[in-house]
């Protein structure tokens, strides 16, 4: 049975703030430590009302010095908002710390609003077409200093932070199977091309120092509780989530609402269905067969779950009935 891991944004719930959500943020990685998953990754995201990873390096450091087996990383590091060497510097600062558990996943979305975009970057000149030039440089950092450079990662140069390219397109696909590293697809959140871009991604391939043979990771909402009923309460959570961003109010995490999806327009219902298909709701059996029949689906290499659940217990035991899912599949397997 193929590694699960944890995808976090550090939410921000109705009536709590980023000071609890850091504190929820962190039991969880321990928890997820303790139920033998892989890894613990934040995202970035900015001006985001219900999302507290937005300095997403300082929050890995957090979850990296309070947990002391499990990998921690980025999914990811929106690149076009950062110089590379920044990012170098960064990530090799946090290897130097926590050597052998660090991941560095890289995307090109700006992980915001236009306006915030500029903000971030006080211009949008040059941002997400010089992608894969920054990606490179940014290797380019890591890789140990020759004689002459004239700019060096310090931290970083020489140092081992495994970089994987974050994608919802083709593009990332081709761009992971050109430089030989990992593919992590967004399928949580925008599986439209999902089974394109895999199959481009194993297709074009081409081995690297870092990776032999192509490898997927994929996106998944889990949101498991002891009974159907109750699973699919705590669902409507990011039922809310995702609608008030669609109609531009996005906020705190709402807390799971009864019977709200009887409220929904039928272009709301259209929109969660695209984006959410990839996603598993559900008693522990239910999760079991919906786990099984994804990985079946998909032949992913890793699952990078995700469960933005308002009550932090329910959240905790959600990732636990996930973690005894996949033990009992390998076990069957």
């Amino acid at each position: 049975m193929i590694p699960f891991s944890v995808l976090d944004l550090s939410p921000i719930v109705q009536g709590g703030d980023a000071a609890q959500a850091f504190r929820n943020t962190l039991d969880l990685a321990r928890h997820a430590e303790r139920l033998g998953y892989r890894r613990y990754w934040l995202a970035e995201h900015h001006n985001m009302g219900g999302v507290a990873s937005a300095a997403t390096a300082v929050v890995i450091a957090h979850v990296a010095g309070g947990t002391s087996t499990i990998r921690v990383g980025a999914g990811g590091i929106m690149l076009p908002n950062h110089a590379p060497l920044v990012i170098a510097e960064q990530f090799g600062t946090l290897e130097s710390l926590f050597p052998g558990r660090i991941d560095l996943g890289l995307g090109r979305a700006p992980g915001s609003d236009q306006v915030t975009a500029r903000a971030l970057r006080r211009n949008l000149a040059g941002d997400v077409d010089g992608f894969p030039q920054d990606v490179l440089e940014l290797m380019g950092y890591f890789r140990p200093a020759e004689p002459g450079q004239l700019v060096r990662a310090v931290p970083g140069a020489g140092l081992h932070v495994p970089i994987w390219i974050l994608g919802s397109s083709l593009f990332g696909a081709q761009l992971a199977a050109a430089l030989g590293l990992p593919y992590a697809f967004a399928s949580h959140f925008a599986p439209a091309q999902m089974n394109q871009a895999i199959a481009l991604y194993r297709r074009e391939f081409r081995p690297s120092a870092q990776l032999a043979s192509p490898y997927v990771m994929l996106g998944i909402n889990v949101f498991a509780a002891d009974t159907d009923e109750e699973a699919r309460l705590l669902w409507t959570s990011l039922q809310q989530a995702f609608v008030n961003l669609r109609r531009g109010r996005p906020g705190p995490l709402p807390p799971p609402a009864f019977g709200y999806e009887r409220e929904l327009t039928p272009l709301d219902h259209a929109g969660l269905e695209q984006a959410l298909t990839c996603s598993v709701v559900g008693s522990p059996e239910t999760v079991r067969r919906g786990l099984l029949d994804f990985i079946t689906r998909t032949r992913a290499d890793e699952l990078m779950v995700t469960s933005q659940i308002f009550d932090h217990a329910a959240r905790r035991r959600s990732f636990e009935i996930t973690a005894a899912a996949r033990n009992e599949l390998a076990g069957a397997g």
